[in-house]
């Protein structure tokens, strides 16, 4: 007899006489595809946003933001709005009662700004009125006297530029020196690449209410990743403990970033304080764009060298990120990029120097897989260029210098976990290519441009191009990475109380399986997050699935034994005799067998545990030391279709195969690595958030393409490597962002392989893509 998946849980028997027997898959627990709790409300359209959050007496606000990428500000005239009917108060920076700056990674980005302004909608002042129409039209009637200066707008250019602010232009150099800076190997390529602005494009509003308390307090509900540090940042700015500010998490519709701008709850929180009424703002498309955070547009220069037999020997690397007006996260995000700068290789040496630099472009920081999907576009272009040079195979060349466990990476730091890259690679190679389309009038649509596109089939030439990816797991360098949760369990319901925030990455579906798969109790429910529970930190690095879900195990389990140890002591065995499976209690020997509810007889079990991963280093002058917990790998071969006469590229297939260490959920899992693959295919080839002088041009979703169903390729899973990491809760590793890292890369190897050009721009544009020798 044999037995197949389905890749859901579900197993069918298959006896030799080919009669088909189904055999009921586990209802719930680890490795099952339960679906999320949330599903039917999202789909029916009652789940919780922001944006639909009511209060009585409701107030609404409008923010006023700065046209000019950098001018001074000479004097701000707020009489004209606060004379307006309907209008309950102003604030500008002269109302702001705390600390006046801010922001996530470093507190230099100010509530209001004062004397300047450096960056395209950076704000000015805000309004609470009673009608959202007269806040609006309050903000307009500021009038703000400037003195337009010249921006600095290019990052190479901010070296010498005068400082753009306080602390200069200069946030963060890395010099990482490993091995023999003089080795040079027999073959040697070069590269410049170029990365552009990837907005996190968040399609639900950004939006929050502020309600103030009778202590002087503040309650804001919002969709913020990251609560405590949120409410740490409010309650600085407004002069007040942190107990006194409460920050409420609202419905997150999906994160691939920190989601909120910061600005839009310091500027609710001031309002209502100054008014004593509950104040809502809800951003627009063009505010967001604006104001949050956007994916460093990077510089990077390249040289390669190999051996004749394409064994790497040196890597040679400039990297220059722009963290536009305010620092942020961009330490860290240069940290990844400096660290991964040779890729998921071998290198036994390398001389890489990496710059963060203010200028007064649109604010940057963290985006899914910051920092190592810039460094991933430029080495895998380089890998390609080393190839074509040697005579060899994109694939070859990357095989014969793959990392393995126990391999060094040019920080020093040895690769301890599971470290897969030759399977990855092997699998990918090996799955089957797609079909080469038809020539045949009814397969118009699967040429570039569509059946309306002005292209001709005999002009489309076939590619196919290779990436491997890396990221980091959790924080890095130092970073306390550390989350509580409590586990209760009353009667056949059991409780999960932990501040990780549901971002979409299926947190709160994960917290439920494990609670199931250690208590047998299939009813779990998830509470809402605030600031009056424990801190779990932000929602990024999969930091949620390693250490809230290892806090939730480690209470769950807790529980479990003070479940149990009531009945092993009456029957003289110890706790590890006995197993919870679907509710029930039951012995090695089925002496024992009781149900979870029977055994708790009326009464509430609970449990309180941390999860804290061993710690890191910060990396030291030579960039140097232990910096990661762990890494997480990916390989993707692209295959894509390019018209060489036009540029018009479509992306036909991703074959994706992953280090994924453990499939805790299936079907979450793999729509997480095919929403990774999409977002990499925006950054590859439409998304750019373009600006002019730095001013932003077009920041609505018509100037600003984003991938739709219709530009999504087939996305092929063909492997998911289960090597569990021993220090992992689970052994799971983080699933989406290492496909965001490597599909841009991917897509770039393929369109060279159709094309013979050197493709060295994200996203790629179709002057690019158009062929040196077109058809005849």
């Amino acid at each position: 007899m044999s037995g197949t998946s389905d890749g859901a849980g579900a197993v069918t028997a298959t006896p030799a006489a080919g009669v088909q027997i189904p055999v009921e898959p586990p209802l719930h627990g680890l490795g099952v595809s339960l679906p999320p709790a949330d599903a039917p409300a999202k789909t029916e359209g009652t789940f919780p946003y922001a944006a639909d959050l009511w209060a009585e007496g409701l107030l609404w606000a409008a923010v006023l933001r700065s046209p000019h990428p950098r001018a001074r500000i000479l004097s701000i005239d707020t009489a004209p709005a606060a004379q307006m009917p309907g209008v309950r108060v102003v604030v500008t920076h002269e109302d702001v009662p705390g600390d006046a700056g801010h922001g996530r990674g470093t507190a230099d980005r100010p509530v209001f700004a004062k004397d300047e302004v450096r960056h395209h909608g950076e704000p000015i002042a805000a309004v609470a009125a009673d009608h959202p129409d007269t806040a609006r039209l309050a903000a307009a009637a500021i009038a703000v006297e400037y003195e337009i200066q010249e921006a600095v707008t290019d990052p190479q250019l901010a070296f010498e530029a005068e400082p753009l602010h306080p602390d200069g232009n200069l946030i963060r150099h890395i010099p990482l020196r490993f091995g023999d800076a003089d080795a040079v190997g027999e073959v040697m390529v070069e590269g410049l690449y170029r990365i552009g602005r990837q907005d996190p494009a968040p399609i639900g509003a950004e939006a929050g209410l502020a309600v103030p308390r009778p202590d002087g307090g503040v309650e804001i509900y919002t969709a913020s990743t990251d609560p405590h540090t949120d409410r740490d940042l409010a309650a600085a700015s407004f002069g007040l403990e942190p107990e006194q500010v409460k920050v409420v998490v609202t419905g997150v519709p999906g994160a691939t970033a920190d989601r909120e701008d910061p600005g839009i709850q310091l500027s609710l929180g001031l309002l209502a304080l100054r008014t004593g009424c509950p104040v809502k703002l809800a951003a627009t498309r063009e505010e967001s764009f604006l104001a949050h955070a956007h994916r460093h547009p990077t510089l990077l220069r390249y040289r390669h060298h190999a051996d004749a037999d394409g064994k790497l020997v040196k890597v040679e690397a400039q990297i220059l990120m722009d963290a536009g007006a305010y620092a942020d996260t961009s330490a860290d995000a240069l940290a990844a990029a400096v660290s991964f700068s040779c890729g998921p290789y071998v290198v036994p040496h390398a001389v890489v120097d990496g710059w963060a630099v203010r200028t007064n472009n649109p604010p940057s920081g963290h985006v899914r897989g910051e920092g190592a999907m810039q460094v991933c576009a430029a080495y895998e272009g380089q890998m390609d260029k080393l190839a074509a040079s040697l005579g060899l195979e994109p694939d070859e060349i990357r095989r014969r210098n793959v990392m393995a466990t126990g391999d060094l990476l040019p920080t020093g730091q040895t690769v301890t976990c599971p470290a897969p890259v030759a399977e990855l690679l092997r699998a990918v190679k090996e799955a089957p290519l797609p079909e080469l389309p038809k020539d045949a009038p009814e397969a118009e649509w699967l040429l570039p441009g569509g059946p309306e596109g002005a292209g001709e089939p005999g002009a489309v030439r076939r590619g196919v191009g290779y990436a491997l990816g890396m990221v980091h797991m959790l924080g890095a360098e130092g970073t306390d990475e550390v989350s509580t949760a409590t586990v209760k369990v009353s009667g056949s319901v059991a409780t999960v109380i932990c501040a990780a925030v549901e971002t979409g990455s299926g947190f709160s579906t994960l917290a439920r399986q494990i609670v199931q798969e250690a208590l047998g109790v299939e009813e779990v429910h998830v509470a809402g997050v605030d600031t009056d529970q424990p801190p779990a930190g932000p929602a990024c690095h999969g930091r949620h699935t390693w250490v809230s879900g290892g806090a939730v195990e480690r209470a769950a389990k807790m529980v479990r034994t003070q479940l149990l140890q009531p009945l092993a002591h009456k029957f003289g065995m110890s706790t590890e005799l006995l197993q919870i499976n679907d509710g029930k209690i039951t012995s090695y020997d089925g002496v024992l067998s009781t149900t979870v509810a029977e055994a708790l007889d009326g009464k509430e079990l609970w449990a309180t545990a941390q999860c804290r991963p061993h710690p890191t280093e910060p990396l030291d002058d030579e960039g140097q030391g232990d910096a990661f917990v762990g890494l997480a790998f990916c390989a993707i071969r692209c295959v894509a279709d390019v018209d060489i006469e036009l540029g018009t590229i479509r992306v036909v297939e991703m074959s994706v195969a992953q280090d994924v260490g453990r499939v805790l959920n299936p079907r979450q899992l793999r729509a997480r690595i095919e929403a990774g693959v999409t977002q990499g295919l925006g950054a590859a080839l439409m998304e750019n958030l373009r600006t002019t002088r730095g001013q932003v041009r077009h920041p609505d979703l018509t100037g600003y393409a984003l991938p739709t169903a219709l530009d999504a390729p087939d996305i092929r899973i063909v492997e998911l490597v289960e090597d569990r990491d021993v220090i992992a809760p689970f052994g799971a590793k983080p699933a989406s962002a290492v496909p965001v890292v490597t599909s841009p890369a991917a897509v770039a190897s393929a369109v060279r392989a159709a094309t013979g050009r050197p493709i060295g721009r994200l996203p790629i544009r179709p002057q690019a893509a158009v062929a040196q020798v077109v058809r005849q």
